[in-house]
């Protein structure tokens, strides 16, 4: 816990997470309050690379748009076409806000409905986190020799947090968003897995305000979360932070690089 929040009480602190607006990816808040360590392959950087050689680019679920802004700002080359999608309304405003400048159009769109695009319409398809990756749409919206490229949440991320506020979890629960499933999804769309890659980071959190506003904002977690529903387990885990230091959990992430047939880049750029 920083010295700062360590002279506030637990009812002080439950109430600055509770009222931290969680519009968009932008995760800057957690500075000094939570941290998580970074995949090495760097996929807003590597991303930018993408973008430089694309003609038309979608990205899916772009949340606040934050990640295609930067990626856009340090591409070597701009596409003559790109669009971003997001499903909910105030990330939507945001995204617009943030894109419109860029020439980007965000539309928006409900995650478990069809892309609202033509038949190989795009060559390059992007995503960071997507809720699930809809592999038929993705296959469906990428011409041939087409790319998808992106980060994926992996099986049992921040488990040791979901199990301390819900118990211990089925393993069918904690592998739903395990690289193999994924791969075998995305195959069976048409798509050829050129490279996949998986991590295992330390995330830590230094005070109870920021596993509230993780839990807000970072929904399915833990389904559901309310400050009021978890009010004995929420002060329990103030006392350990406390009384021990940061509360640990590890975030899994991993890296899709897959091709709609035909030749295409089948190298990181």
């Amino acid at each position: 816990m920083t010295d700062r929040a360590s002279r506030r009480t637990f009812e002080e602190l439950i109430a600055e997470g509770a009222s931290v607006s969680t519009e968009g990816w932008d995760f800057s808040w957690f500075e000094g309050r939570a941290s998580e360590a970074r995949p090495s392959w760097g996929y807003a950087r590597t991303m930018a690379g993408w973008l430089g050689g694309a003609d038309a680019v979608l990205d899916i679920q772009t949340g606040g748009g934050e990640v295609l802004d930067f990626a856009l700002a340090d591409a070597p080359r701009q596409p003559r076409l790109v669009v971003a999608t997001e499903g909910w309304a105030p990330n939507v405003a945001k995204a617009t806000a943030l894109l419109r400048p860029r020439g980007v159009a965000v539309v928006a769109s409900p995650e478990d409905a069809p892309l609202p695009f033509a038949d190989g319409a795009f060559d390059l398809v992007v995503s960071r986190h997507p809720v699930e990756a809809p592999w038929e749409e993705i296959a469906r919206v990428l011409m041939e020799g087409g790319v998808y490229f992106a980060q994926h949440v992996g099986p049992g991320s921040v488990h040791e947090l979901v199990e301390y506020f819900l118990g211990a979890q089925p393993d069918e629960q904690r592998n739903v968003r395990h690289p193999d499933r994924e791969r075998r999804a995305a195959e069976a769309a048409g798509l050829e897995i050129v490279d996949l890659r998986a991590e295992r980071l330390r995330v830590e959190f230094y005070d109870i305000a920021a596993v509230v506003h993780f839990l807000r904002k970072v929904i399915w977690t833990v389904p559901g979360f309310t400050v009021e529903a978890y009010v004995p387990r929420l002060r329990a885990l103030h006392e350990r932070i406390r009384t021990e230091g940061a509360f640990v959990a590890h975030s899994t992430r991993h890296l899709f690089h897959a091709r709609k047939g035909g030749a295409g880049r089948t190298s990181r750029p």
